[in-house]
């Protein structure tokens, strides 16, 4: 709801700018469009940063953690995740790269993310 408000706000200010340089309705419209569409990305970029944030705060679990938890970790790709979940449970974090499901390196760029529960 606040993106929309924020979008809103965002097209308020480029119609107000382009009325004080005589723009015509389809210079405004793809003004405004342009900035609408920049503000999105912005907010989508600003939801993952912080999205990023709190689970770097919180290690996740990886006998509990969802394929799209999984994925979210730095390098995880979806058949990575898909062959952690299929060799729940874990007893320990470092049993992936024990068992062969992921390789010491992709292992080091998550170990510090992540805990077996």
């Amino acid at each position: 709801m606040r993106l929309a408000y924020l979008c809103f706000a965002v097209a308020c200010v480029v119609a107000t700018l382009a009325c004080n340089q005589r723009q015509s309705p389809e210079q405004l419209k793809e003004k405004t469009a342009q900035a609408t569409a920049e503000m999105k990305k912005n907010a989508k970029a600003v939801a993952e940063g912080v999205r990023e944030g709190w689970s770097r705060d919180k290690p996740l679990n990886i006998n509990t953690a969802t394929k799209d938890q999984l994925t979210s970790l730095p390098g995880i790709t979806d058949s990575e995740a898909d062959g952690i979940m299929a060799a729940r449970p874990y007893d320990e974090p470092s049993d992936l790269v024990k068992r062969k499901v992921l390789s010491q390196a992709a292992y080091g760029k998550i170990s510090d993310r992540i805990v077996a529960k």
